[in-house]
């Protein structure tokens, strides 16, 4: 039988390049991709790009009634970014929430009557901890969240939490770190300049800073926990390997490993890379509501949960990241 795996968020960059990933590892695997605007790839035997909003119930029932059969895995991806959702709360809720809990019911109403659960690997966000943090993450720090964004996806990881609990499905809750350099135009995401100070220069575009007044400013040093795209492929791939028994009981959360960098090392990479004229093109515009909910993140994590699970880290620092995203664009 093949292994039918359904990722919801599939226009995206992440969901895009999962699917990549999963075709290469696993063969037999047909996929439904899934997306408010069908995903740009081919209908084949082993591919389904579908339309669907799955604000409407009954619209994800639909998912699990193609001709590919009940879903192994459910990758939940989809979602409103963090300065979207904080401009429009109501539109957040919706999706941040709404979506995912009817997708996790449908999930759990079409679960086989005996044989493991479904499971149900969705992506978090460290913008779920504010306040008061200890120096170092630990998988039982509490999270508070100080951002629409942050409470939507710590509402959808009670729901998956509880619903694992009771055996509805096999929850895995990926927190991921902020991913650069993610490639393509920017994104209405508060950690969106976190690439884009490093993608628009490489390429001759100007690109907006929104922390600090210019490059001297101490406001670079603002740190942020990281990871790349090639790591973060790798490790959602890796999350439906992974034996429910090794996960945590009473938090199906997993911190996906990463590494702490600052505004300041960025642009000391983009610079060893990029050279002087490329540090040209990154203007100074600060943001007091983007810093706020970027400085309320934790930027270090203890890793070694996530590594005693199998997943992986990037190693080296910013420098290889930049080089690999050139090496990505053929330069």
């Amino acid at each position: 039988m093949p292994t039918v795996i359904l990722i919801s968020g599939a226009g995206g960059f992440l969901g895009s390049q999962l699917a990549a990933k999963l075709q290469e590892a696993t063969p037999d695997a047909k996929l439904i991709l899934v997306d408010i605007v069908a995903p740009n790839v081919d209908k084949t035997d082993d591919v389904l790009p579908l339309q669907s909003d799955l604000t409407d119930p009954n619209q994800c029932d639909k998912l699990f009634e193609t001709n590919f059969g009940i879903p192994e895995t459910v990758y939940c991806m989809h979602g409103i970014m963090s300065r979207g959702s904080e401009d429009n709360f109501d539109l957040g809720i919706k999706v941040n929430v709404d979506s995912v809990r009817n997708l996790l019911e449908s999930t759990r109403n079409h679960c086989p009557a005996s044989g493991p659960p479904i499971k149900f690997i969705f992506t978090s966000s460290l913008a779920v901890y504010g306040g008061p943090l200890p120096d170092v993450i630990q998988p039982n720090t509490i999270a508070t969240p100080e951002s629409a964004y942050g409470m939507g996806k710590l509402t959808s990881e009670l729901f998956i939490n509880e619903y694992t609990r009771r055996g509805f499905v096999d929850g895995r809750i990926l927190r991921l770190p902020t991913v650069v350099v993610r490639p393509g135009k920017p994104s209405n995401a508060t950690s969106a300049f976190f690439s884009g100070i490093i993608r628009e220069p490489l390429q001759g575009l100007e690109s907006v800073c929104p922390i600090g007044n210019s490059i001297d400013s101490p406001d670079l040093d603002l740190a942020v926990w990281v990871a790349s795209p090639s790591t973060t492929i790798i490790n959602l791939a890796h999350a439906r390997e992974v034996p429910a028994s090794k996960i945590l009981s009473h938090t199906r959360v997993i911190c996906l490993p990463g590494f702490t960098t600052t505004v300041r090392e960025e642009l000391l990479a983009l610079e060893a890379v990029g050279g002087k004229q490329a540090l040209q093109f990154v203007r100074f515009q600060d943001d007091p509501t983007n810093r706020r909910v970027v400085s309320s993140w934790p930027a270090r994590f203890d890793n070694s949960y996530g590594l005693g699970l199998g997943f992986s880290v990037d190693e080296g620092g910013m420098e290889p990241l930049v080089r690999q995203f050139v090496r990505s664009l053929g330069l």
